[in-house]
């Protein structure tokens, strides 16, 4: 039996870990259905963690223009590109409009083709996260340096953008789902394929 809400084996269940968050900025996570059934979901555990959060799981979405024209919100998309300016907090962060920051979940080739085949996000302004950012995602290995899960890229943008707000608390059950994998893996095996068992600074 899994739970219905973080979709964990009943026996793991994380939901008593999840805080809800307030938060000024909206996050809208388009999730590729390849990630919906993963064991390592981190897309769920934001959209559960925040209150003004929203996950919607598919290719192509038809909606989309609409949810990322809302009056109340300035909307940009968190993605790469050579023409992404990097997310910083400026003293009128607070005084100008709230953010609607669009996520992409999958692997780069999934969030790739959620880029290619929805052309409303082209039209948003696109921004990226610090450089020198270290995954805590102990059990998988990132394909290049700097590169971090879902839920660390949105706690990342809303302790830059809300600062001097912190989300980490985001995190928990993350890495009570990060102990879980490895306590099934066994340490031997966490050991053989992913190095030291030691928690990240």
């Amino acid at each position: 039996m899994r739970c219905a809400q973080c979709a964990r084996p009943q026996s793991h269940c994380l939901c008593g870990l999840i805080p809800r968050i307030e938060s000024r900025t909206r996050i809208l996570l388009l999730q590729h259905p390849s990630e919906a059934n993963h064991a390592l979901n981190t897309a769920r555990l934001a959209a559960l963690g925040l209150v003004n959060a929203e996950l919607l799981i598919g290719e192509v979405f038809p909606k989309l223009p609409a949810l990322i024209s809302q009056a109340e919100y300035q909307t940009c998309l968190l993605f790469p590109s050579d023409d992404a300016q990097p997310l910083v907090y400026t003293e009128d962060t607070l005084a100008s409009q709230p953010l609607l920051i669009v996520v992409l979940d999958g692997t780069w080739r999934k969030a790739r083709k959620l880029l290619h085949v929805n052309p409303a996000l082209a039209t948003l302004p696109r921004f990226v996260l610090p450089a020198g950012l270290q995954s805590r995602y102990r059990v998988r290995k990132t394909p290049a340096p700097g590169m971090v899960s879902t839920l660390e890229a949105i706690v990342c943008a809303l302790n830059v953008i809300e600062a001097p707000r912190n989300f980490d608390a985001l995190l928990t059950p993350f890495e009570a789902l990060i102990d879980q994998q490895i306590t099934a893996m066994g340490p031997q095996t966490y050991m053989r394929n992913h190095g030291s068992i030691n928690q990240p600074d």
